[in-house]
């Protein structure tokens, strides 16, 4: 239950931690039985403007698939990925009743089993040896204004992780290298990731938080661009030059080898310029809630 709870002059929402393992149980469900949709709506364009009939078949197909997976309420992909959980966290809000960590990987655990959904994960990353619940999860915590718990459930597929990249650049490398290393890891990728798929890129920061802001971008709306005109137009841009690649849908030649590309940027150093790329196949999926 959530109540106001008063510390001298301070007012404080309080969220039990179970709720929020609720939600990640559904979310895990949801995100891998349907596509959000905008994916849909940019997989629908991209069919009627792909004029080659193996890759208009091959659309086809992807269609059918995650209009099944809608209707009879089944996994989209076998691979049902490592669960990615971002959490906003309100800077008003007292979590209460437990570990937090301890709460979002109980809602993982749930959510595969109740949904059938594959388990994916390995104890070890060398020894390998799987944990048999898809947990740990990969979590991530942001604090913002407000009295409200925003939870995103990002179930990543290793295909297209597997083929996903960071650089570290000097400044002078300037637009143009950015330019060539998202065009040359998409070309790299080729059919490996199961296009069209959806591109990811960050900019700026660190090392590990360039490859954040990549991830990020993956969970950002195809139908939205980059608040900054240059980032909107180069999104506009990259989109643009990945498809003439002629990749296509899974390999097989076409128009359409990615339908979306979305870029996230961060101050940097004055020293470096990190660019990280995080591709995902065209089953990139992610389900929001709010406490």
């Amino acid at each position: 239950m959530a109540a106001k709870v008063q510390e001298g002059e301070e007012v404080m929402r309080e969220i039990e931690v179970s709720r929020i393992t609720e939600m990640i149980e559904r979310l895990c469900i949801e995100a891998n039985e349907h596509l959000p949709e905008d994916v849909k709506d940019a997989i629908r364009k991209c069919r009627a403007c792909e004029d080659g009939e193996i890759a208009g078949g091959v659309l086809d197909r992807i269609i059918e698939n995650y209009e099944i997976a809608d209707r009879e309420q089944v996994p989209i992909c076998q691979d049902t990925g490592m669960a990615c959980i971002f959490l906003e966290i309100g800077q008003d809000v007292h979590l209460t009743g437990g570990d937090l960590t301890a709460a979002v990987n109980e809602g993982v655990r749930r959510g595969y089993e109740k949904g059938y959904l594959r388990k994916s994960v390995v104890k070890d990353p060398i020894r390998r040896g799987n944990t048999g619940d898809n947990t740990p999860a990969m979590m991530y915590t942001e604090i913002v204004p407000g009295e409200q718990v925003t939870v995103t459930v990002g179930p990543k597929g290793f295909g297209s992780e597997n083929m996903s990249a960071i650089r570290m650049f000097k400044p002078s490398a300037g637009l143009q290298g950015i330019k060539d290393f998202i065009v040359e890891t998409v070309e790299a990728a080729g059919p490996n990731p199961c296009p069209p798929m959806v591109v990811g890129v960050g900019i700026g920061g660190t090392f590990d938080k360039a490859a954040l802001l990549a991830k990020k971008a993956l969970m950002r709306s195809l139908e939205s661009s980059n608040p900054d005109p240059f980032y909107a137009d180069l999104e506009k841009e990259m989109l643009e030059k990945i498809n003439e690649l002629g990749i296509g849908p899974q390999g097989f030649g076409g128009r359409t080898t990615a339908i979306g590309l979305n870029i996230e940027t961060l101050p940097t150093h004055i020293a470096g310029m990190p660019c990280a790329v995080n591709i995902s196949c065209h089953v990139t999926r992610h389900k929001t809630g709010v406490i």
